[in-house]
């Protein structure tokens, strides 16, 4: 696709590869500070990622989901790149890994243990909730 005035180039790194590039009309992910919709010539911005699904909406009918946890976003009029520690298409999710991974992650938190790193616990369970939520989709 052409990119036109009312798109814009989107970048989503990790540190394993270049997840995807391309050309979009918005994109839409989760922050620290809540989620996110973006469209050409959008204000500057540079933004904490958190756990969440981004959706790429390169045309009228074309959307990609994807899983994104925890990195940066930066926002310029023409490009959104976007720096995770990780991301995966719905179809690269095991579904019982995330399962188990949910199930830990709560009985952590319901334990309430004197050691307990409840910022990552909850981490550990939104990322895992995240990929459940993706499991069923389709790229």
């Amino acid at each position: 696709m052409a990119e036109t005035a009312n798109t814009f180039e989107v970048k989503v790194i990790t540190p394993e590869r270049v997840f995807y590039e391309g050309v979009a009309s918005m994109i839409e992910f989760t922050t620290t500070e809540g989620d996110i919709g973006v469209y050409a010539h959008h204000i500057p911005l540079t933004t904490v990622l958190a756990p969440g699904v981004v959706t790429i909406t390169e045309d009228e009918e074309n959307k990609k989901t994807a899983g994104v946890y925890s990195g940066f976003a930066e926002i310029q009029g023409d490009k959104v790149t976007l720096l995770a520690e990780a991301a995966e298409w719905p179809d690269e999710i095991d579904v019982a890994r995330a399962e188990a991974a949910e199930k830990r992650a709560r009985e952590r938190i319901e334990a309430k243990a004197s050691d307990l790193d409840l910022v990552r616990a909850e981490t550990a369970l939104r990322k895992a909730l995240v990929r459940k939520t993706l499991a069923g989709r389709e790229r």
